[in-house]
């Protein structure tokens, strides 16, 4: 694979050419009958477009099974991409089940590819820094995406830089909220007269009034994972840490210095065990919680359940999915750590990156360029065939058909933009909380790093383990004596490595600020 350097060189060629064919040209601009759009591109250098006289077809390599209707609505994409930069996309779908083995591989074997999604959670940083994807210049992005290098942010373009260097489009969407929420039967909370559910107190009087009224019914849905569900809420966003995933790590996100901590250490984790072995007494989740192996939405819809944890937009669509079947319930969403600061998705969340060995980065970025601002292509990427796959209502809401999962069973997320339509059915309640967190959003130092576990791989996956076997039990109320328990859980990690995996954490902090004042 060809070095940074000599990329650059080849790309700067490549762009002399397009510059020298313009300056030549003899072709002709391509009609264009598109409704809503403009097209980016001209074949007549005249009037100081880009030349796109030569036909190209791109693959593009994204993440999750082929949509059945892919043939009928690429088909579609295709035309118009044809018409407005003679170009057209040619995919290849790599199924949930097996891309983490075929995705390096094609970067490893050099495939011949030009487009392939990727995001902090698909090797963006790692292909980057190994050349896989070529780099993005601010003067190749507004002259190849000028659309896009308008609409984005500053500091979504800053979170998608990889030692400076930005080597993707990404997806640009306003506001992603990570935070989580609870959602609850706002109907069951009226019905027993209990007061709002705003904090970890008021909460657990809406569990204690579920568990003496309503028979049948559990309280409280799980999420396993290594942690108690609620701790994100009551731990992680009262106190405005940044929790490593996967591990008990954490910092204070307006900790300049970004001093690296253990959540079991702290005090505020000690308090909450009470809160939790009290809720447990209560039986405020079932008795079996560490075996639970349900689906809280689907439990919260046939009526086992009273509420559960989500995030914003998950939360969103599934309360919508809920009230279709029980147009009765009033469901509530609610934030019981209000007053703490918010975070959004990075940038680099999903994204597309154009391969280092790409025949065609300028068409490439054309199209992306498109796909993210021209309203019916980016309507057709997203939601499908109107009419078949969708119902469009206006030019910012829709409704879904049966069809709907027909084609969109992909990574199409990194096409979103501004231009996206949002379901009608779309709780107010939500909105409420948006229009409240986008004065809460906060940046900051660290709000882009990724724990690199190379190093300490075996460490933290055994700190993993003693999080579910020692932590868990914990969390859920389910040890008799919690500061036994905790003593416990706090030797196990000692054991574990815990103390190596914060040491190497550390020090990629300390790196990460340096290199990035």
């Amino acid at each position: 694979m060809e070095t940074k350097k000599s990329l650059g060189i080849a790309l700067t060629s490549l762009l002399a050419a397009s510059m020298m064919l313009s300056a030549c040209g003899n072709s002709e601009s391509p009609k264009n009958t598109a409704n809503n759009a403009q097209s980016t591109a001209s074949t007549n250098p005249k009037d100081g477009g880009i030349d796109t006289s030569k036909a190209v077809t791109l693959k593009m390599i994204l993440l999750g099974p082929k949509p059945a209707d892919y043939d009928l609505v690429f088909g579609e994409i295709n035309k118009i991409l044809k018409q407005k930069v003679n170009t057209t996309l040619q995919t290849e779908f790599l199924d949930w089940s097996d891309w983490k083995q075929k995705y390096p591989l094609k970067f490893a074997a050099n495939e011949d590819f030009d487009l392939v999604f990727t995001a902090n959670w698909a090797m963006y940083a790692d292909q980057a820094n190994k050349g896989g994807f070529l780099e993005l210049t601010d003067t190749i992005l507004t002259k190849y995406a000028p659309q896009t290098w308008k609409a984005m942010d500053k500091v979504k373009w800053d979170q998608a830089r990889v030692k400076s260097k930005l080597y993707m489009i990404p997806y640009n969407i306003p506001n992603e909220y990570k935070e989580k929420l609870v959602i609850y039967r706002e109907d069951l909370r009226e019905k027993y007269n209990l007061p709002p559910i705003t904090d970890g107190a008021s909460f657990a009087k809406f569990t204690d009034a579920i568990v003496k009224n309503e028979k049948g019914v559990t309280p409280f849905g799980p999420t396993l994972s290594n942690m108690n569900a609620l701790d994100t809420l009551l731990l992680v966003q009262k106190n405005n840490w940044k929790q490593i995933d996967g591990t008990p790590f954490a910092f204070k996100i307006e900790d300049a210095a970004g001093k690296v901590f253990s959540i079991y250490d702290t005090p505020e984790f000690k308090d909450l065990l009470t809160y939790y072995k009290n809720l447990a007494d209560n039986g405020a989740w079932m008795r079996d919680v560490l075996t639970y192996k349900g689906s809280q939405s689907e439990d919260f819809k046939s009526g086992k359940i009273a509420s559960y944890s989500h995030t914003l937009s998950s939360g969103a669509s599934s309360v919508s999915a809920i009230k279709s079947v029980h147009p009765d319930w009033k469901i509530g969403i609610t934030d019981i750590a209000q007053d703490s600061k918010k975070s959004t998705a990075i940038s680099t969340q999903n994204g597309i990156a154009i391969h280092a060995s790409s025949k065609s980065p300028e068409r490439s970025l054309m199209v992306l360029d498109l796909l993210q601002n021209d309203k019916q292509l980016h309507d057709l990427m997203m939601y499908g065939i109107e009419g078949t796959h969708y119902t469009a209502v206006g030019s910012d809401q829709f409704t879904k058909t049966d069809k709907f999962a027909s084609f969109n069973t992909f990574t199409n997320w990194s096409f979103q933009s501004p231009l996206n339509r949002q379901e009608t059915t779309y709780p107010q309640a939500a909105k409420d909380i948006e229009n409240k967190w986008k004065n809460q959003v906060t940046h900051f130092k660290l709000e882009t790093f990724v724990f690199d576990t190379s190093k300490v791989i075996n460490e933290v996956s055994n700190v993993s383990n003693v999080m579910t076997r020692y932590g868990l039990p914990l969390e859920y109320g389910l040890v008799k004596e919690t500061d036994k328990g905790l003593a416990d859980l706090q030797s196990q990690l000692k054991a574990a490595g815990v103390d190596k995996a914060q040491a190497e954490l550390q020090n990629q902090v300390n790196t990460f600020l340096a290199e990035n004042k």
